[in-house]
């Protein structure tokens, strides 16, 4: 049984996060820095602030985090050859603003040594503001009622609003508040270490994380401060990027208070002072703002944060507040999942889609990164996983939000051609990890051979036009992609002539999904989704045709298009070769995968888990283990492809081997095993996916959100047990709720029209909100959905399998239709990877197993 099974029903610890359907509550401080840190982070997708106590320290790991702000530089490799990745790219944390340092008797306010009368920090989902309150009892036995809140805008992009009010309970004393900006990342003081030196310090031992840096980063270009509000510019060192960051202030006192305010270089501080009486309160509100861009001067970035600043000046703090809340107010309506009876749950799955909201509401066409802008983790690169996991929620509950996250690949576009062209190839190949459009991976076997990136954008496109019925974005930016992607198939492809006449497509030399098996032949999700943009493409040019002669003729010159090669991608299509196993009736993850030693997962230790931090690949490869889904991801991406018996014996024989190192796995196993019918094992997943970050099951919370685990959160829900599914625009839906789950409810929007789904045991109910009337099936019944609701009863929530433990097929005599006989064989010492345990006899084997 994989280790994601083991997960417990609530790995949380309720001590210190209570359970809340709405909130994430901190009970009491402490616990891991760094996790908390991303736990409580605000971010609306362009500007992110980890939730840092206000007070600057102690502190994990800072971070405030522009979206798509980074810093290049060039990637030495030990022996390099041609086509390799040249420039990596690394997003930097940009200036502090987030302090509010507090002195009562001159006595700072430190968290981690303060006497504290009662603590409570929280999020509520519904306003989207970290709120902190606090009753500190100072060295001189004085009671001090501290308060703050920070708010990063989800309505004004640039903005972040702080507010920090102090009242004396008793006695009285004098007060200060250090409201300040500080370039942390290049002063040594804070990070024992200073400037210096040209190259990044690449030798980390975790590829998941950063990339630190010798040289400084952001060069000041100009620092100014009037009497309430303070500016700093900066230019990224070899980027070029620039950036200002700009703080005003509003202080309200019933005493009398001093200013001083100051900037320099890499700090901007505006001090308030004076003496408190009992039951006196002390208010500082700050609003900063944050202006960047690839190339624009810093002075047109600073007149851009005095305009930010002045509108906040003029509409007041409670005006952007409100508006926050009805903007969340929006998103709840369009987005919220619905559980019952199910608290923990609930709380976990709103905190998943609220991060959602925090990483997709104005990314605007920056796109998605890998951890939002809540952690530095995989050094802010966008992944494939935004396509598949992050943008179906987008396309099904905020349709521009997914238009904007897709006009980013548009943009990469002309970069991605150049990159085909770099690795000989006609079309595009956008790049596996990246921000400004060039491939930053570099090692290439994991990274660049990952030519499915291609088909996965294609797949988003495709979904997104058939969901929302925007043929405009269609015409206008889809077809150009699915052409070029198509294109590269075609060519990356290659036809093989067998001796009966007959003819096949093959795709070799790429890996897929799955990262503990690379460079293969026919890798089955590469050729499935491959497949599928082929098809979708000839489909993309001949709809514009029809509908727009005119735009057709101007793509066909622009692209140099001809009708033969539009037909050639059907008979790509039409011939690519997926291979299958016929004795074990399943599909193979690669031409030679079977013939791999299988690697015994339940004999594994648990700290030589993840295997890539535990042994080196050449270790990995030779085994039949798998990292994330692969075969069981094509078959959730494409199930109308396979039978319902394909898919369970693809799944029951691929999940003991998959290891769950991957936090993209869990929710994919989830939704697969419920269709299948083993419900406890899509339960055990779900959770295993629900608490990635809650729970950190992966131990990198620190790092930041698992952006995408949280949209496969969605995805559980509403594909795995809602049953919902899409194939070229028709919805469907064949529901698998859990057994101790007595409701689920989510809405859905498709094609402008939203309506709400409702699960019980006995029924599947929907009603129309807003729009059109929309038809949709429930196991093949048509129904349609209009205001008055329909409900379908049911008789069972699908087939229900047995699933205890779900063990490896290997080792039984028909396991290989040569007859041979496949061993596992597991290192028993992790930290000597060539000792290996005695083969037993093969009878012995087949008899035991």
């Amino acid at each position: 049984m994989t280790r994601l099974r083991n997960v417990p029903a609530d790995p949380v610890d309720r001590t210190r996060l209570p359970v809340d359907p709405w909130r994430l509550v901190e009970a009491r401080p402490g616990g891991d820095p760094g996790v908390m840190e991303t736990l409580f982070a605000t971010a609306n997708g362009y500007l992110g602030m980890r939730a840092t106590p206000e007070e600057g320290r102690d502190v994990a790991h800072y971070g405030t985090f522009l979206n798509g702000f980074h810093e290049t530089w060039s990637i030495h490799h030990a022996e390099s050859a041609f086509g390799f990745a040249k420039t990596g790219q690394t997003m930097i944390s940009v200036p502090d603003s987030s302090v509010l340092k507090l002195y009562v008797d001159d006595e700072p306010l430190l968290l981690t040594i303060a006497d504290l009368e009662s603590y409570e920090r929280w999020i509520d989902f519904r306003e989207g503001v970290l709120r902190r309150e606090l009753i500190w009892r100072t060295p001189a036995g004085k009671r001090v009622q501290v308060s703050s809140s920070r708010m990063v805008s989800f309505t004004q992009r640039h903005l972040a609003l702080m507010e920090l009010q102090v009242t004396m309970l008793d006695g009285a004393a004098p007060v200060a508040v250090s409201s300040q900006i500080i370039n942390r990342q290049d002063v040594a003081d804070d990070f024992g270490k200073g400037g210096g030196g040209s190259s990044p310090i690449t030798d980390k031992d975790d590829p998941r994380r950063t990339t630190d840096f010798t040289h400084r980063v952001l060069e000041p270009l100009q620092d100014w401060h009037s009497e309430r509000r303070m500016l700093l510019g900066y230019r990224v060192a070899q980027s070029g990027m620039t950036l200002a960051v700009g703080a005003d202030h509003e202080v309200e006192c019933e005493a009398e208070m001093e200013y001083l305010i100051d900037t320099m270089p890499d700090l901007g501080r505006q001090v308030v002072r004076g003496h408190l009486e009992q039951g006196q309160t002390l208010t500082v509100r700050k609003a900063v703002t944050y202006h960047s861009s690839r190339s624009v001067p810093h002075r047109e970035l600073f007149d851009r944060c005095r305009r930010t600043l002045d509108r906040v000046r003029e509409e007041g703090f409670s005006t952007h507040y409100d508006q926050q809340r009805e903007y969340l107010a929006d998103f709840w309506t369009s987005s919220d999942v619905q559980l019952p009876g199910q608290d923990a749950a609930q709380q976990a799955t709103r905190w998943c889609l609220f991060q959602l909201a925090q990483a997709a509401a104005r990314s605007d066409q920056w796109g998605i990164p890998a951890k939002g802008v809540t952690g530095s983790g995989y050094e802010g690169h966008y992944f494939w996983d935004s396509e598949v996991y992050v943008v179906p929620f987008l396309t099904f509950t905020q349709p521009r939000w997914a238009r904007n996250a897709l006009r980013f690949r548009t943009n990469l576009l002309p970069k991605a051609r150049e990159r085909a062209r770099e690795l000989n190839q006609r079309g595009a190949l956008f790049p596996w990890r990246t921000i400004n459009g060039d491939e930053a991976s570099a090692y290439y076997a994991a990274g660049t051979a990952q030519y499915h990136i291609d088909a996965d954008v294609a797949y988003a496109f495709a979904q997104y036009v058939d969901v929302t019925g925007d043929q405009d974005f269609q015409h206008r930016d889809g077809v150009r992609v699915l052409v070029e992607t198509a294109r590269l198939w075609a060519d990356l492809g290659f036809w093989r002539h067998m001796a009966d006449g007959s003819a096949s497509f093959h795709i070799n030399g790429v890996t897929g999904p799955d990262e503990y098996t690379t460079v293969v032949n026919n890798n089955m999700f590469t050729n499935v989704m491959a497949r599928y943009n082929l098809r979708r493409a000839c489909r993309a040019v001949r709809e514009l045709q029809e509908a727009d002669p005119t735009a057709y003729e101007a793509l066909r010159v622009e692209l140099e298009l001809d009708e033969l090669e539009v037909e050639q991608w059907n008979e790509c299509a039409d011939g690519m070769f997926i291979a299958k196993d016929e004795t074990l009736g399943i599909h193979l993850q690669e031409d030679r995968f079977l013939e791999r030693e299988v690697w015994d997962l339940s004999s594994t230790p648990e700290e030589a888990f993840p295997l890539l931090l535990n042994f080196h690949p050449l270790v990995i490869y030779r085994f039949q283990v798998i990292k994330q889904a692969d075969v069981v991801l094509a078959l959730f991406l494409r199930g109308s492809e396979f039978t319902a018996e394909e898919k369970r014996r693809n799944f029951e024989y691929y999940d003991p081997i998959t290891t769950g190192d991957s936090s993209l796995s869990a929710v994919v196993q989830c939704i697969m095993a419920a269709e299948v019918g083993h419900q406890k094992a899509a339960l055990d997943y779900f959770r295993a996916g629900l608490f990635v970050d809650l729970g950190d099951l992966h131990h990198n919370a620190a790092d930041g959100v698992h952006i995408a685990s949280a949209g496969g959160v969605w995805n559980a829900l509403v594909h795995g047990f809602g049953g919902m599914r899409q194939d070229e625009g028709r919805i469907s839906f064949d529901p698998r709720l859990p057994a101790d789950w007595p409701e689920l409810r989510f809405p859905l929007t498709v094609r402008g029209s939203r309506f709400r789904v409702r699960l019980v045991r006995e029924a599947i109910s929907f009603t129309l909100e807003t729009g059109e009337p929309l038809a949709v099936t429930v196991r093949g019944q048509e129904v349609t959905i209009t205001a008055d609701g329909v409900t379908v009863p049911l008789e069972d929530q699908g087939p229900l399998l047995s699933d205890e433990v779900l063990t490896h097929p290997v080792g039984l005599g028909d396991a290989r239709a040569d007859g041979s006989i496949m061993t596992s064989f597991v290192p028993s010492d992790p930290e000597d990877p060539w000792e290996y345990p005695v083969l037993s006899d093969p009878d012995e084997i087949i008899e035991n197993s």
